[in-house]
């Protein structure tokens, strides 16, 4: 006789058997910025890649098991190929392909005896920050959209979220966008609950570039990673005083006096009566010394 389970009891194992595996899986980050979409992926290998290009303006991302999310991938490709082909470049859309594969993961999640061990986001880059479009669905073919621009997928998918959107703004710069992602991850998974240290040659980044005709996808690799990684201010010098005051004079400077005066008295001015006058002038009167008194005039 054939083994019975309540449809609940199969369905809660299943569901458990795919949050156990993916949980296993390195996060993805996807937010979005002032330029466009930002794809930010923990990733070590140069080959597997777990950030994609589908279309003209729709990006893909995926955490879980690498044969199964790639397979989505390329239905998803072709998908949107023959319907670009078969109508205009502009009826592929980001909502209608995170349709596809919610019917596709809620028919295996329903029909096969084991769920796919897989998420997925698809992305769509809108001519303004307001009409970029992002889709996280689950393994049971769930759909949710992103909240406030950011999605963040994996095992520890909820404290990098809270610390990213306790933080994150639509206008931010790339560099800002991808050093707050960076950061996020690196906050988990260290040893003693410690954050760690991301360098480019473990992540994997991308970019839906708003402000790029045709294909705007394109990928962030090498020195150019390696800049927008570094600091902002890390190589920037001290700059020079540039206030309205001249700078002090030192007490015995005597460039900015004119010749033959003294460094406290003003050009021209007549000094004292003191060891600074010349030892052949002839002093002035005393001051007890009355002045003569005028002649009078004629006819007085």
């Amino acid at each position: 006789m054939q083994f019975y389970a309540s449809p609940e009891q199969i369905m809660r194992d299943r569901s458990e058997f795919a949050r156990k595996n993916i949980a296993r899986g390195r996060n993805v980050v996807i937010l979005s910025y002032d330029g466009g979409v930002l794809f930010v992926a923990e990733n070590q290998s140069s080959t597997l890649h777990k950030i994609s290009e589908i279309y003209d303006r729709i990006g893909f991302a995926a955490v879980g098991r690498y044969n199964e999310f790639e397979n989505l991938r390329a239905a998803g490709v072709r998908l949107a190929d023959l319907r670009g082909y078969s109508y205009d470049r502009r009826d592929v859309t980001g909502r209608a392909l995170a349709t596809a594969f919610a019917q596709t993961l809620g028919s295996i999640f329903t029909d096969q005896q084991k769920p796919f061990e897989v998420e997925i986001c698809v992305a769509e880059v809108g001519a303004e920050p307001e009409q970029d479009e992002m889709y996280q669905l689950t393994f049971d073919g769930s759909v949710q959209e992103g909240d406030g621009g950011v999605i963040v997928m994996g095992g520890q998918a909820e404290p990098i979220g809270t610390k990213i959107k306790g933080r994150h703004v639509a206008t931010m710069t790339l560099g800002a966008a991808l050093r707050l992602a960076t950061e996020a991850l690196a906050s988990v998974g260290g040893g003693n609950s410690q954050p760690r240290t991301l360098t480019a040659a473990q992540l994997e980044v991308a970019v839906l570039d708003r402000h790029r005709p045709g294909r705007t996808f394109r990928r962030i690799t090498g020195a150019a990673l390696t800049a927008l990684l570094a600091p902002p201010d890390a190589d920037a010098e001290p700059a020079p005083a540039t206030g309205d005051a001249a700078p002090a004079t030192p007490a015995d400077a005597t460039h900015d006096t004119p010749a033959g005066a003294t460094p406290d008295t003003p050009a021209g001015a007549t000094p004292d009566a003191t060891e600074d006058t010349p030892v052949d002038a002839t002093p002035d009167a005393t001051p007890d010394t009355p002045a003569a008194p005028e002649p009078p005039a004629d006819g007085a």
